[in-house]
């Protein structure tokens, strides 16, 4: 596996790993994956990761969407990691946020936050291991019509990791 920056040609790739994810019901208020332009939109244009396997597919992706417009949040980041459910248990993952955690302190990142369903148990285990900790729940959040838990309302657990080297005095 390798992991390298992504480039708008993986746009099928991630949209369709990130539509796989929805369809669990465990990884996202998203109902549907929306196209490559609604997803280019909605992330950062820095710090967009690919995972590959040996016959250069697209197995997995991380990127990261801004938490607010205001300076003094510049540093912060709301981080998103998603892996092809036929490639999970190999390691992808863990590849995928420990490069993202490293190229978010390469542009300056203090602070990573995830917001994480706590039936995710594997998403939580894997952002823990790479130094996120858990500093709140979001109680019933998102109650809507559509999607894979319609009609129910979903706590989203938050964690953050705060950079070690990145806002250090």
């Amino acid at each position: 596996m390798i992991v390298r920056a992504m480039t708008p040609q993986d746009g099928a790739s991630v949209i369709e790993i990130y539509g796989r994810g929805i369809r669990t019901g465990n990884a996202t208020f998203q109902d549907q994956p929306g196209t490559w332009d609604d997803w280019d939109n909605g992330h950062l244009n820095e710090c967009r990761l690919v995972a590959c396997d040996q016959t250069d597919r697209v197995v997995g992706w991380a990127g990261l969407s801004g938490v607010s417009s205001r300076c003094v949040y510049r540093g912060v980041a709301e981080i998103s990691v998603y892996v092809d459910p036929d490639a999970q248990g190999k390691g992808i993952g863990t590849a995928l946020l420990g490069a993202l955690i490293a190229a978010s302190e390469a542009q300056g990142i203090w602070s990573l936050e995830a917001g994480i369903f706590p039936e995710n148990i594997a998403s939580i285990a894997l952002h823990k291991r790479h130094g996120f900790a858990e500093v709140g729940l979001r109680r019933g959040l998102g109650r809507m019509g559509y999607g894979p838990m319609a009609g129910q309302w979903r706590d989203v657990m938050l964690l953050q990791r705060r950079s070690t080297t990145v806002g250090v005095d």
